[in-house]
């Protein structure tokens, strides 16, 4: 089968690679759709992964074969790739917050085979959803980046009324604004340096302003004219973390839902002198996939708006890369191998 494989440097090159066997409790997929996520980028422009890899975890596609043993999936069938339980039997997991199972693989290790920037997709019969009635192939590769953003809000414990900043338009914030505002949060600003990312930001329901546009108070003591009672922080950048932190008002709650190597530099003194928490979400919440289908699903919910109009094939991979990591791209970029 043909897939996209990054070969370190920045590098991603379209290769022949065999399709992966099967298991007797295996499925393969024929990829429709994949998104490229924000760990797609890190792995590729920053070096996260080891070359040799093929990425790509946000996917739909139909059923193509499957092991003996499976009961569940016929060829033909339309699924999502869902997410992947925990063992079980760990303290997460009996807290019903299997993504912080003990058994869990580190970041980007998470399945032992290709990832789905491929033709071909296999995966555990119980990590598959059925594609519900009402979304289609294209929309329903946002159900694991609404999955996510989903938890960061939950995590964030945001309500109507409250006063919520996003910092970072990427996939994660326009999402997480697009359930805010189709949530009745209506006092939403979402701080972003790309203009195109504004604009959507913007057409999404938010206040858009450029990262300038916010104050750091220069007493750790001291707060904002109009202070925020959540920050969703989604661009995985230190010096955006430092700052969604200096917007809150007494009592507030930072939520890094953004991943990054860019480390940041906390006023401990703020955090202390106003009791403000700050916590992380990753990944999603159990039903996190099951919410995500129903909104997608809902016709109310913006998803044209959050989807690139024109997919891209394997050959693009790369540049798609590149070019949503300078912010030149505003929406969900998804790739169709088949094409």
């Amino acid at each position: 089968m043909r897939a996209a494989v990054y070969r370190g440097d920045r590098r991603v090159v379209v290769e022949a690679i065999p399709v992966p066997p099967l298991g007797p409790r295996d499925v393969l997929v024929e990829v429709a759709h994949c998104g490229i996520c924000g760990s797609d980028l890190h792995f590729v422009l920053d070096g996260w992964s080891p070359p040799g890899r093929v990425h790509g975890h946000e996917w739909t596609g139909r059923v193509y074969a499957v092991g003996r043993d499976v009961a569940r999936w016929r060829p033909g069938d339309l699924v999502v790739g869902g997410p992947t339980p925990g063992c079980g039997t760990c303290a997460g997991c009996r807290a019903g917050r299997p993504n912080l199972c003990a058994g869990r693989e580190a970041v980007g290790e998470r399945d032992p085979g290709p990832g789905a920037f491929a033709e071909y997709h296999r995966s555990r019969e119980d990590a598959l959803l059925p594609l519900p009635d009402g979304v289609d192939l294209r929309a329903g590769a946002l159900a694991e980046p609404l999955a996510v953003a989903l938890h960061g809000i939950r995590r964030g414990g945001v309500r109507a009324g409250q006063r919520v900043l996003v910092t970072g338009a990427g996939p994660i914030g326009a999402l997480s604004i697009a359930v805010l505002v189709h949530g009745g949060v209506t006092d939403v600003t979402c701080s972003e340096p790309a203009p195109v990312r504004r604009e959507l930001a913007a057409r999404l329901g938010a206040r858009a302003v450029h990262p300038d546009a916010l104050v750091v108070p220069a007493s750790p003591n001291a707060l904002v004219d109009v202070p925020f009672d959540v920050a969703l922080e989604c661009s995985g950048r230190g010096p955006a973390m430092e700052q969604a932190l200096a917007q809150l008002g007494r009592g507030g709650t930072l939520v890094l839902v953004g991943a990054g190597m860019d480390r940041p530099r906390f006023d401990a003194n703020r955090i202390l002198l106003n009791e403000l928490v700050v916590t992380g979400a990753f990944t999603y919440d159990p039903d996190g996939f099951d919410q995500a289908l129903r909104l997608l699903a809902d016709p109310g919910f913006p998803v044209a708006e959050l989807i690139e109009d024109d997919d891209v094939p394997l050959e693009r991979v790369g540049e798609a890369i590149a070019a949503l990591g300078a912010g030149r791209i505003a929406g969900k970029v998804l790739v169709t191998p088949g094409r």
